[in-house]
Formats: structure tokens, C-alpha cells, sequence
């Protein structure tokens, strides 16, 4: 893997711009993998990505798609075999991003089963200091990776 970029102390409100630079900084069309412990925030992170507001998490049906992007979660998947049935290259036909959820122990059957002109990434979201108690969320910091091979 190769460290692209990484941001430090985000807070919700700068989320937007995160995107933004998110976006600029993978070659489309994208597999991200979003990567962190429960409640770091992975699917907010998706609601800012797609810009439209309200994103619910996919854990109960795996992939959902919003116009030119997938999104899925994999925590419930406890066997590569599950994926088989998810069809994952249709879902992938005229998108741009594809944002997976706790997917990185699946990342060699996404790299089966995606066209060839797929980029890989890793985004990695942690929290700093879960327990503040000046009643704002915590910040997070981001880092990017490339996931080569």
C-alpha cells in the first residue's frame, strides 16, 4: 500500500471539503474501502460523499446505490462465499465510486470481480479522544491509501 494523504483533527463540519479533496485525489472509477472501528463515522462520511443529504447505512442490505456511486457494508459478511451472491460487477457498471464498508478482508475477490480500470484505496478513519466532554463530537483523523497489486 501507498500512503497518498492524510488529514488531522476533522471535525463533521469540514467534511465537505475532505470530500473533496477525497475525490480529487483517486483515479475514477474507485473502489474505496472504508475502513474504522464502529461509530467512526464510515457512513457519514458517505452521506458528504454523495452530497444528498440523508445516507442510510447498508447493513441490512448489503449495497445501495445513489446515482453514480455504490455503497456497502460488509460487517455482516463472515465468509468470502457471501459476496458470490451480491453480484458485485453489476452493481459496479456505470459507477464512479464504489464505497465499501469493512471490506478490506474481502479486498481479493473485489479485485476479482471488478473491471480492470478499478482503482483501489483504503480510507482509514480514527477517532481522537472519544470521551470529550465539551459537548462536540470528537474529531477524527483520515488517511488515504493507495492499495496496490
Amino acid at each position: 500500500m501507498k500512503h497518498l494523504q492524510e488529514w488531522k483533527k476533522v471535525y463533521e463540519s469540514d467534511l465537505s471539503n475532505i470530500v473533496s479533496e477525497l475525490k480529487e485525489s483517486v483515479d475514477k472509477p474507485a473502489i474505496i474501502i472504508l475502513s474504522g472501528e464502529v461509530g467512526s463515522g464510515k457512513t457519514t462520511l458517505t452521506k458528504h460523499f454523495c452530497d444528498i443529504g440523508e445516507v442510510s447505512s447498508p447493513t441490512y442490505s448489503l449495497i445501495n446505490e445513489i446515482g453514480r456511486l455504490a455503497h456497502a457494508d460488509f460487517y455482516r459478511i463472515e465468509d468470502e462465499k457471501d459476496l458470490m451472491h451480491l453480484e458485485i460487477p453489476l452493481y459496479l457498471e456505470n459507477k464512479d465510486y464504489f464505497l465499501v464498508e469493512w471490506g478490506m478482508p474481502y479486498i481479493d475477490h473485489l479485485k476479482r470481480e471488478s473491471p480492470e480500470d478499478f482503482s483501489f484505496y483504503e480510507f482509514v478513519i480514527s477517532i481522537n479522544d472519544p470521551a470529550s466532554t465539551d459537548g462536540q463530537s470528537p474529531s477524527r483523523n483520515y488517511h488515504l491509501y493507495e492499495i496496490l497489486g
